[in-house]
């Protein structure tokens, strides 16, 4: 509220509840950003900002889908008025019937409205969702009401966690990390994808996780060279690398981790030696995440730590390096994606690429080497957050990845 214009109204709606065919529908996932604002998760919600209104009770109101017996009876109980204020600290709080005759009758005192535009750099959205719904509603009803986007003033704020945030993502990777010491002697030789998939949604669901932050990747073999390959369902061979990208969530927060294990419990000589060129590069990149810091640089140091660790390994030659086009480098054959992305309320968090790290950030750290032509790509991933000073905590730090712990841990059993 405080970053918007004077007279500013900001709406805020929650997601829709997405039809699949018949009444067949997918499990409701609120909207992170009325989440974030309100501590909401319930369906049919809107959050209305209004910080210059001129009765102070209209100044933060909270709409919630009414409640009855009815609907106890078949989909449970729902928010009541006084929970929604103990759950959101919001002090008024109206039925969803109200929202259209009050918000007409706050937009005569606004002097512009916030719509929460999807901003994000990676967002492909094909479906109309409640939110545009709305905006277009509003737009049509007050085409002459100039507005803004809020998503703008979210990015600047979920990209810096309060501490509330960083302890509920050490309660998603601690979860992350019994799941991976779960499935370490589980893997075997003709084990499926799946079969360890299955392993890692027990282990999280037991311990009252929300489920997998992000499609799981169980990649064995040649799979581990597609970078989202999520298909999970081949089975495992002899002498291969497997490469697992999963994450638990909680309370909507997410965990971010990729390992990459041998599925007969022992790294052949070659794959141990790109392994630790992979483990060296991830360990200086993390020293390289400061406050301070610009991601567009520090991609581009990490850039030619790998080209080294490459050129150590016979997969690149001095000669073409000095001869890459600057704007794509070499290394890119091998290590095609970006080391490091913002993580919170979702996988790929809000944050910008062009402003300075800053103290409280939590970010990935993934490099890794993907090399078809020998059937196997390892990718080694951690989450981290910036500290004030020095460089970021790692939050997986007990979370195995030593090529000798891992093998050790692989054959106790």
């Amino acid at each position: 509220m405080q970053a918007m214009e004077p007279g500013g109204l900001a709406v805020f709606n929650s997601n829709d509840i997405y039809p699949i065919s018949a009444d067949s529908t997918l499990p409701f996932a609120q909207h992170r950003d009325i989440f974030y604002l309100s501590g909401i998760d319930q369906e049919e919600s809107i959050l209305l900002l209004f910080p210059d209104a001129k009765a102070p009770e209209y100044r933060e109101i909270l709409f919630i889908k009414k409640t009855s017996e009815l609907i106890a009876i078949w989909e449970g109980q729902k928010l009541t008025q006084s929970s929604a204020t103990e759950l959101s600290g919001v002090k008024t709080v109206l039925w969803l019937d109200d929202f259209e005759k009050e918000f007409d009758r706050l937009a005569m005192e606004a002097k512009v409205f916030y719509f929460n535009t999807n901003s994000h750099s990676r967002a492909k959205v094909e479906t109309q969702t409640r939110e545009d719904r709305f905006i277009k509603w509003a737009k049509s009803k007050f085409p002459n009401h100039p507005s803004k986007n809020s998503n703008f003033i979210l990015h600047k704020l979920r990209a810096v966690k309060d501490q509330e945030e960083i302890d509920q993502i050490k309660n998603a990777i601690a979860i992350t990390e019994k799941g991976f010491r779960r499935i370490l002697p589980f893997i075997k030789p003709g084990v499926w994808e799946y079969e360890i998939e299955a392993e890692y949604a027990h282990e999280f669901l037991k311990n009252r996780s929300g489920g997998f932050a992000y499609s799981p990747i169980i990649a064995s073999g040649k799979n581990s060279n597609v970078l989202h390959y999520i298909d999970n369902n081949n089975r495992c061979q002899e002498g291969d690398l497997i490469l697992m990208d999963v994450g638990a969530a909680y309370g909507n927060y997410s965990s971010d981790m990729t390992r990459t294990v041998p599925v007969s419990g022992k790294f052949t000589p070659r794959q141990r030696a790109v392994y630790e060129a992979v483990l060296r590069v991830e360990e200086a990149a993390m020293q390289l995440l400061i406050s301070g810091a610009f991601i567009k640089e520090y991609h581009q140091e990490v850039g030619k730590i790998m080209t080294d660790e490459l050129i150590g390994l016979g997969l690149l030659d001095k000669i073409t390096v000095k001869n890459q086009d600057p704007e794509k480098p070499a290394y890119k054959k091998y290590f095609m994606h970006g080391t490091s992305h913002h993580l919170g309320l979702d996988t790929h968090d809000y944050g910008s690429m062009d402003t300075p790290l800053q103290a409280n950030m939590v970010l990935t750290v993934e490099p890794g080497i993907y090399i078809p032509e020998e059937n196997f790509g390892i990718r080694i991933e951690d989450d981290v957050v910036i500290q004030e000073q020095g460089p970021p905590l790692n939050l997986m730090q007990n979370i195995p990845k030593d090529p000798d712990e891992i093998e050790q841990l692989m054959q106790s059993n």
